[in-house]
């Protein structure tokens, strides 16, 4: 380990954020506030409609309000301090604040892929095994469930906090990327951080790689037993009880994969950052909009709320 003069190594970083080259800071203000401001919003309606109405009260509305709830913590964890910097052209990030977004960044994220991979299974049973449905998906095996995939990820998001909080930072204290990326930070340690590079690389393959592979054993399952329905109605109904699920895996995991399997080159910060937008900004404003448009349940709730509060209002 290097030691640095005066404890320079942790006193704040700088984030380079995006080039104003061809965007006025002001438009790109605005446009990353409009889709943060989408993105919370929708995300909160998802979950008081799912607490609100007892007919979502099911257990794959129930993984969706906590998928909503990881999508909010991911992009609040980021989005609000690009936002600042943006405006102000400010790009200093204190220490600790630096490792608060690498805490909750990896916490919201990893919640995300286990929640997938848990909402994956929920389809499997309601499809492969209709008739042991609820049996098997009790309230209190999917509370379980959810309550892992946040333990998970709170564990896991702690442990590269404390790892990366010892680190020495003696030279560069340059972030190229919008926010404290585990992977952008510890590239400017002095520290040798082998270890840790071995450590994110196992990580990558047992928590992203093998979800999305147990994710893809469901759907080979799934589309088993569709395929084996005799009514074209029957078929129908059991793809689209799984298209908003499907969809929303090949948004998210596209460009995490993408970004995790790019190999080191002079454009792969820049790719990086760009994939890093994606699905840390695009794909949770997009997650509402899947589950929303093509989804009777969600539209009849939010009908019937309005109607309560139009009546309510009446009666005044």
């Amino acid at each position: 380990m290097n030691d640095c003069p005066n404890g320079s190594s942790k006193q704040e970083f700088t984030v380079v954020a995006f080039s104003m080259s061809s965007t006025g800071p002001l438009e790109l203000f605005l446009g990353i506030l409009i889709i943060y401001l989408i993105t919370v919003l929708g995300n909160l309606t998802i979950i008081f409609l799912v607490c609100l109405v007892p007919k979502l009260h099911t257990p794959m509305y129930f993984f969706l309000s906590n998928l909503a709830v990881a999508d909010v913590t991911s992009t609040s964890t980021c989005v609000p301090k690009l936002l600042f910097i943006t405006l102000t052209q400010d790009h200093r990030i204190s220490f600790s604040c630096c490792m608060t977004q690498i805490f909750f960044f990896i916490f919201g994220g990893d919640a995300e892929v286990f929640m997938l991979t848990s909402m994956a299974y929920d389809r499997y049973v309601a499809i492969c095994k209709p008739l042991q449905y609820h049996t098997i998906m009790r309230k209190n095996m999917y509370i379980a469930m959810a309550a892992s995939c946040w333990l998970l990820g709170a564990l896991n998001a702690l442990l590269h906090m404390l790892l990366t909080s010892v680190l020495e930072f003696c030279h560069s204290h340059e972030i190229n990327n919008f926010f404290c990326d585990l992977k952008s930070v510890i590239v400017l340690s002095t520290t040798n951080t082998e270890s840790r590079k071995l450590l994110m690389f196992c990580e990558v393959f047992l928590i992203i790689f093998a979800s999305f592979i147990l994710i893809i054993i469901s759907y080979v399952f799934i589309f088993s037993t569709i395929l084996k329905i005799r009514s074209s109605a029957g078929r129908m109904k059991a793809f689209s009880s799984c298209t908003s699920h499907l969809i929303t895996v090949i948004l998210y995991y596209g460009p995490l994969m993408f970004l995790y399997m790019q190999t080191d080159s002079e454009d792969s910060e820049e790719q990086g950052m760009l994939l890093s937008m994606i699905y840390l900004v695009v794909v949770p404003m997009l997650n509402p909009l899947v589950y929303s448009l093509r989804n009777k349940e969600v539209w009849g709730a939010i009908v019937m709320l309005t109607n309560q509060k139009v009546i309510r209002i009446s009666l005044l």
